[in-house]
């Protein structure tokens, strides 16, 4: 017989942070619209396919984190720090990217930015796959 993981997407800012004090590293497909998230420390986590839509992670360390598909949409991104992130189909429409940090970051035709942002001046690599 074999296990299943029964384990419950994370969907409250609580469960992530303590998850995040604990060692834990994995938070994909969190349900975190409209979480408060501002100055977290989530470096190097994978919230791959998170819906993270209207949350607010102004001045938050992505540093190095997976946010392949998740979802940023109309997001608070002010300041964040993006630096190595995977934001392979990630969507960031409509999101407040003023200050972020995007360099060595990795995207691909799928990722959706805001109007009239320019990848090479952020410091963004586009990959082909």
């Amino acid at each position: 017989m074999t296990e299943k993981n029964t384990q419950q997407p994370i969907n409250t800012v609580a469960g992530i942070l303590e998850g995040y004090a604990l060692g834990h590293r994995s938070f994909s497909r969190a349900e975190l619209s409209d979480a408060n998230l501002q100055g977290a420390d989530l470096k190097g986590s994978d919230l791959s396919y998170a819906d993270l839509s209207q949350a607010n992670l102004s001045g938050a360390n992505l540093r190095g984190s997976d946010l392949s598909f998740a979802d940023l949409s109309q997001a608070n991104l002010q300041d964040t720090d993006l630096r190595g992130a995977l934001l392979f189909s990630a969507n960031l429409r409509s999101a407040d990217i003023t200050g972020a940090k995007f360099d060595k970051a990795d995207c691909d035709r799928n990722t959706h930015f805001p109007d009239n942002f320019d990848l090479v001046q952020a410091g963004l690599q586009v990959k082909e796959g």
